[in-house]
C-alpha cells in the first residue's frame, strides 16, 4: 500500500522517493525476539520509515504510513472538508478492522497443511466473509466513484491490494459489477501498476522450499504467544 501512494505522489517528480529492501524471515524472526523489538511499532513487526532531507518518521505495519505521506504530500487525503477527511478515515479503518484481517485468514486458512487437522470450518467461514466484504465494496460503490466519494483517496489505496488475487480468493467479478468498474479504474492509473511493480526481488518458486524450510517459516509466521516486556533498568 504504501509503495502505490509512495509512486502516486512520486507523479510530479522524476527521481522516486521509494526504496524497497528485501527481508530475510530468519533475521526478521530474530530481530522481532529481542527485547528491543517493542519498540518496531505498534504491532511489534515491521514499520515503515519516512525520509525527506533530514525529517525522519516512523510508524509501525499498519495504516498509520498512509496517512503520514497523505499529509506530508498535501494529496489523497482532503484538509479543508472535515466530512470528507473523516469519511476517509472511516473507510480506512474499515479497511483495516474488516477487510485486511479477513481476507488475511482466508490466505491462512486456505494454506494450512492437512496434518493440522481439518480446517473446513474455518475456511468456509472466511470464504463467506471475503465473499461478503466483496459485497460491501459493490453497495458502497454503486453510486460513487471512488470508496469515500469522487476522489481518489487513501482509502481506495488501502483498499485495492487486497483485491488484486480475487482469483485465488474465488471471487466472480462479475457477480460484483460496481466494485468491478472500480478495480478496473484503480488498475489502469499509471501510479498503481508501479506500485505493483515494485519488488524485492523476482518471486520465489514454492517448489524451490524444501519441507524442512517450510516449517522454520511457519514457525516464525504462526502460533505466536505475548513476548516478555523488557526489564526496567
Amino acid at each position: 500500500m504504501q509503495q502505490l501512494l509512495a509512486q502516486a505522489c512520486d507523479e510530479r517528480s522524476a527521481v522516486p522517493r521509494l526504496d524497497v529492501h528485501d527481508l530475510d524471515l530468519g533475521a526478521l524472526a530474530q530481530v522481532q525476539q529481542a527485547p528491543a523489538a517493542v519498540g518496531m511499532g505498534t504491532h511489534q513487526r515491521m514499520r515503515f520509515e519516512g525520509r525527506q532531507r533530514h525529517d525522519v518518521r516512523r510508524a509501525s505495519s499498519n495504516r498509520a504510513p498512509l496517512f503520514y505521506l497523505a499529509e506530508k504530500e498535501g494529496r489523497f487525503w482532503p484538509r479543508q472538508d472535515l466530512h470528507a477527511r473523516y469519511e476517509v478515515v472511516q473507510w480506512v479503518i474499515w479497511q483495516m478492522a474488516n477487510q485486511g484481517p479477513k481476507f488475511g485468514e482466508r490466505g491462512h486458512f486456505s494454506r494450512v497443511p492437512e496434518s493440522a487437522g481439518d480446517q473446513a470450518y474455518a475456511q468456509r467461514r472466511f470464504n463467506d466473509e471475503v465473499h461478503r466484504l466483496y459485497g460491501v465494496l459493490n453497495n458502497r460503490l454503486h453510486d460513487r466513484r471512488h470508496i469515500a466519494g469522487d476522489e481518489y483517496t487513501i482509502a481506495d489505496i488501502a483498499a485495492y491490494p487486497w483485491t488484486v488475487s480475487w482469483q485465488l480468493q474465488g471471487i466472480d467479478l462479475n457477480e460484483f459489477r460496481y466494485f468491478k468498474r472500480w478495480f478496473e479504474e484503480i488498475s489502469a492509473r499509471p501510479a498503481v501498476q508501479r506500485g505493483l511493480a515494485v519488488t524485492a526481488g523476482p518471486p520465489e518458486d514454492p517448489a524451490s522450499v524444501t519441507p524442512e524450510e517450510q516449517a522454520r517459516r511457519r514457525k516464525i509466521l504462526y502460533n505466536q504467544r505475548a513476548r516478555p516486556a523488557p526489564v526496567a533498568s
